[in-house]
C-alpha cells in the first residue's frame, strides 16, 4: 500500500515536470506503472523508488516521469481529423502559403511517432500537389525511450493493425522481422525532438499546424490554459489547431475559437487577450 506522503510526493513531482494530474483515487495508476521500473532497478516497491528520488536521483525522477506519461498511440487515431487535414487544413494553408511554398506541422506529446507518421502518409499521397514545396513535420515528447522507437518506425503486429490501411501498410512498410518498418522516405519527413510542453516552447520555431491532441486531458485548468497560451504564441494569424474530441478550447483559453463546421479545429482568435509570454515553468 502506497503510503500518503510517498504519494504527494509522487504527485507533486508528476505535476512539475509533465503537468500530469494524479488524484488518490488514481493511485493504482503509481502502483501498476512504477513496480515494474522499481523490478527493472532491484527495488522492493515504490517506496523504495521514492526513497532514491529524495536524494535527488534526477535519472531515477525521468524513468518515473517517463513511465507514469507514455500514452498509447495508434494510427490515423480517429480517422475524421486525419481526413480534415487532407480535405480542408493543408487546401487552405497552402492557398495562404502560395508565395513562399512552406508549411510546418507539429505532433505534440507525439508517443511513438504514429500520428506524426500518419500525417506523412497524408502528405506523401499529396506528393503531386505539393512539388516545389517545403514541408516539415516535427514530432516532440518527453520521453526518449518513445523518441527512440519513433525515429526508429519500427511497430509491431498489433500497432500496424490498429488504424492503419492495408493499403498504406503495404504501400509505406516492409516486414522486418516480427516488425514493421516505415519506409526511409516517410522517415525522413519527420524531425523528432526531445521536449516538454511546460517548458518554453520558442526554440521549436512557427507551425502553421498544431496537433496537440489527447494531452491536455491530464492537465489541470492554469496548466491546460498556459500550454494554450504558451502554443498560441508559434502559430502565425492563420494558423490551425488540432485538440481531441474530449478537449475545448471553451472556458480555457480566449487566444483560440473553434472552426466553424469543423468538431475539433481551432483557429487563432485575434481578439483573444494575450497573457504574459511563457506563465509556465523556465526554460529548460
Amino acid at each position: 500500500m502506497l503510503r500518503p506522503d510517498d504519494f504527494d510526493f509522487l504527485a507533486k513531482l508528476l505535476k512539475e515536470r509533465s503537468g500530469l494530474v494524479i488524484t488518490p483515487d488514481k493511485a493504482y495508476l503509481l502502483e501498476s506503472r512504477l513496480m515494474p521500473l522499481a523490478r527493472t532497478r532491484n527495488m522492493k516497491g515504490i517506496e523504495d523508488i521514492v526513497a532514491k528520488m529524495r536524494g535527488h536521483d534526477e535519472a531515477l525522477a525521468r524513468d518515473v516521469t517517463e513511465a507514469m506519461t507514455t500514452n498509447e498511440s495508434f494510427f490515423f487515431r480517429d480517422t475524421k481529423p486525419f481526413d480534415q487535414f487532407r480535405d480542408v487544413v493543408l487546401p487552405q494553408v497552402m492557398a495562404a502559403r502560395m508565395a513562399k511554398r512552406s508549411i510546418r506541422i507539429w505532433s505534440a506529446a507525439c508517443s511513438s511517432g504514429q500520428e506524426a507518421y500518419s500525417l506523412s502518409m497524408i502528405l506523401k499521397e499529396q506528393a503531386h500537389k505539393l512539388n516545389g514545396w517545403h514541408v516539415e513535420i516535427v514530432g516532440t515528447d518527453i520521453s526518449v525511450e518513445m523518441l527512440e522507437k519513433a525515429k526508429a518506425g519500427l511497430y509491431s503486429q498489433f500497432e500496424v493493425q490498429r488504424g492503419l490501411p492495408i493499403q498504406m501498410l503495404v504501400k509505406y512498410f516492409k516486414k522486418k522481422d516480427e516488425s514493421w518498418q516505415i519506409d526511409a522516405s516517410l522517415r525522413g519527413m519527420v524531425q523528432f525532438r526531445e521536449w516538454n510542453l511546460l517548458k518554453d516552447l520558442r526554440g521549436l520555431g512557427q507551425f502553421d499546424i498544431v496537433f496537440c491532441r489527447n494531452v491536455l486531458i491530464y492537465f489541470d485548468q492554469p496548466t491546460k490554459s498556459g500550454v494554450l497560451e504558451n502554443i498560441a504564441k508559434l502559430m502565425p494569424d492563420d494558423g490551425f489547431l488540432y485538440l481531441g474530441g474530449a478537449e475545448t478550447v471553451l472556458g480555457i483559453s480566449e487566444r483560440f475559437k473553434p472552426m466553424a463546421g469543423q468538431r475539433g479545429i481551432y483557429c487563432l482568435n485575434k481578439d483573444g487577450a494575450a497573457t504574459s509570454p511563457f506563465p509556465l515553468n523556465a526554460p529548460g
